[in-house]
């Protein structure tokens, strides 16, 4: 059994205003080191370390657990949301490209982006090659994005659950145990 423990990074200005933020590598605001800050005091401890190539991972990540190296795995990064990387839902209000993909529930592909298909399917690809190389009985910490934690634990976790179930707050922990084939939710904070 391997404990984990997925922690989104804490809040970038983009995610206090609502945009999204995918690819765009911005650091955490303020009120983002200061969730993290306060996650920081429940004394989280990991052996290993898995952090998305993003700025605002990697810096959670310092925070969190300033003396430990960490891994880097760029299948984890958050989507890449294409022609609405940066903008709200207001301001892609009147988009007829938008609203077809609101429509649909997110699932279709986003204008010069990547497909909901195509990021649950990296996502889970690179969960499954990195936790193969930890050994069992460890503590292992991943520090991602929401949608990745998403992915993750709707192909994983049991009993199934929709992709949005999953979904935490900027600077939270979901703690679960992975018994090699199914991830089991322990609980969130």
């Amino acid at each position: 059994m391997i404990d984990i423990f997925f922690i989104r990074h804490g809040a970038t200005e983009g995610n206090l205003h609502r945009r999204y933020i995918g690819r765009t590598d911005e650091p955490l605001c303020e009120a983002g080191v200061a969730q993290v800050e306060a996650l920081r005091k429940r004394g989280l401890s990991v052996d290993k370390l898995f952090v998305s190539p993003l700025l605002r991972t990697r810096q959670t990540a310092g925070i969190l657990f300033p003396e430990m190296s960490y891994t880097v795995v760029d299948g984890l990064a958050e989507t890449d949301f294409g022609r609405f990387e940066g903008k709200s839902a207001d301001e892609l209000s009147g988009d007829p490209a938008y609203q077809a993909w609101v429509d649909a529930m997110c699932l279709t592909p986003i204008p010069e982006g990547e497909s909901v298909a195509d990021f649950k399917m990296r996502c889970c690809k690179a969960f499954a090659e990195t936790i193969r190389t930890v050994p069992d009985g460890s503590r292992v910490g991943f520090v991602v994005h929401g949608g990745v934690i998403m992915a993750i634990l709707e192909a994983y976790a049991r009993p199934k659950r929709d992709f949005y179930a999953y979904h935490i707050g900027n600077g939270a922990c979901l703690a679960c145990a992975y018994d090699g084939h199914v991830l089991t939710v322990k609980n969130v904070g």
